[in-house]
């Protein structure tokens, strides 16, 4: 007796196992509901991933552009320089001869830099020192110290790139954060046309597998009538073909429903062994948009507002470049003590005064227009520009003008669309218990049908405007209405991830 129960036993947990391996392999199925499968995509998209990516660039380019208004320390060394070589001497009589040159020479320098974004000169504090050695038979060697030194770079009358970029990077990089939650509300959209396409596959399916039962069925009644001959040869002919062609839109429905389950698990990275079951929102937020309000928030914190400022800057940049271009003035100026000795300590007594001052400059006097040319070009591009940036914020308000006006109109759509599904649903029910008693047509009878399929599919449909309506909207203004609150993000902490 136990040999047979642990055998049945053993028999029992190998199918149980066998089982399991089967439901492996065809998957298994998950529901899944539309918030659920937004905060997917905007952990595991491909979107989500551009978008954060684009967000890192941005955040180190203005980082990069902060570094650049610190102080940096800098050593630059040669280490060594050898040469042994000969070179051409200029004697005194001017005839020439080569020497040969045997040395070896050692140099260092540290120096504390500043960019003056103010002036857009450099001011370094250096401090240096060189050793030079002659080898072979004349064997010498020196050093000589700078143990301290100021260093005034300064360009005159040309473009300060610093006080301009002071201006423009926070710009671009509001602009870039402004983006960046943007493209996370655009990731949301996406995942909701996706959504819905699945969703309505799956109703779409569900139906036709409805329609098919019913069908057949109705074929199966209509045949048993006929022999009575309480219904014609061609009503029975026609309800064969209504459950032939419940048959053919039962694959269709099939191939789409794969189709759409495909691009929605490869957008929301799930595994392919997952069939996502939609869950269809039952609820929608109940909330009233105007459109001065929309417009207030979008022109203040969309990125299309920081875009507009960064363009007018940037134009003006150029414009400032040309001109700065038609002269060029530089001043170089050094100040400091040095000294030189054979000994390495001696170098750094009995120092004297090294001071330098350079001014270096180009006018042109003859350039045929040139500079003044490249002047107009910058000008004329930069009205332009602003051309340009008017028309496209006339588009912008435009455009938001038309979509709060579709979203406020989308609340009554979707109830008229509701109440419309549950009425041709409840029609078409009274519709088949009507014909199985013979008191409508086969074409009362598709009438009905097809009515109960277009409601169904317009309801879904009028769902998913008013969901993708409002999630535009927020892309736009960057504001959760609602919360009634600003849509942020800790921007340090998602460039770290």
């Amino acid at each position: 007796m136990r040999k047979i129960l642990s055998l049945s036993l053993a028999l029992l947990m190998a199918a149980a196992t066998n089982a399991q391996e089967a439901q492996d392999s065809l998957g298994y199925e998950r529901d899944i509901t539309l918030a659920e499968a937004i905060a997917l995509a905007r952990v595991q998209s491909v979107d989500a991933a551009v978008a954060l990516n684009e967000l890192k660039t941005a955040y180190w380019e203005y980082r990069t552009f902060r570094a650049n208004l610190l102080p940096e320390i800098n050593f630059t060394g040669t280490l060594p320089n050898y040469n042994k070589s000969y070179s051409s001497y200029q004697n005194s009589d001017g005839s020439y001869t080569f020497v040969r040159n045997n040395t070896l020479g050692l140099s260092g320098q540290i120096s504390i830099d500043q960019n003056i974004w103010l002036t857009g000169g450099k001011l370094s504090l250096t401090s240096s020192l060189d050793y030079s050695s002659q080898l072979g038979h004349n064997k010498f060697h020196q050093f000589m110290s700078v143990p301290i030194g100021l260093e005034l770079t300064q360009p005159i009358f040309g473009v300060n790139t610093l006080k301009w970029d002071r201006r423009i990077e926070p710009v671009r990089y509001a602009e870039a954060k402004a983006s960046f939650i943007t493209a996370t509300e655009e990731v949301t959209m996406t995942t909701i046309t996706y959504f819905f396409n699945l969703l309505l596959a799956k109703e779409n399916l569900a139906t036709a597998r409805q329609n098919k039962e019913n069908a057949d069925r109705l074929y199966e009644v209509a045949k048993a009538k006929r022999k009575m001959g309480q219904i014609s040869e061609n009503d029975l002919l026609q309800l064969k073909l209504n459950a032939l062609q419940g048959k053919a839109d039962v694959t269709e429905a099939e191939s789409n429903l794969n189709a759409q389950m495909f691009q929605l698990r490869a957008f929301l990275g799930v595994s392919e062994q997952e069939n996502l079951n939609p869950i269809l929102p039952e609820a929608v937020p109940n909330v009233d948009i105007r459109y001065d309000d929309v417009l207030s928030k979008a022109l203040e914190r969309n990125s299309f507002a920081q875009n507009i400022r960064r363009r007018q800057l940037e134009a003006d940049y150029q414009v400032a470049t040309a001109k700065g271009n038609m002269r060029s003035i530089n001043l170089f100026a050094s100040i400091g003590f040095t000294g030189q000795n054979r000994d390495l300590r001696s170098s750094y007594r009995n120092l004297l005064n090294n001071q330098i001052v350079q001014i270096g400059f180009t006018i042109p006097l003859l350039d045929w227009g040139k500079r003044r040319g490249q002047v107009k070009v910058a000008q004329s591009n930069r009205e332009l520009e602003l051309s340009r940036i008017k028309q496209e914020q006339m588009n912008f308000n435009q455009n938001i003008f038309l979509l709060v006006a579709n979203f406020n109109n989308q609340a009554q759509q979707l109830g008229i669309a509701e109440e419309a599904d549950k009425i041709a649903e409840k029609r078409y029910n009274t519709s088949v218990e009507t014909f199985m008693i013979g008191r409508i047509s086969t074409l009362d009878l598709n009438d009905a049908r097809d009515s109960k399929d277009e409601a169904r599919q317009q309801h879904i449909s009028e769902l998913y405007y008013y969901w993708y309506y409002f999630y535009q909207i927020r892309s736009l203004t960057l504001w959760d209405f609602e919360r009634d609150a600003e849509l942020e993000a800790d921007f340090e902490a998602v460039v770290r991830q």
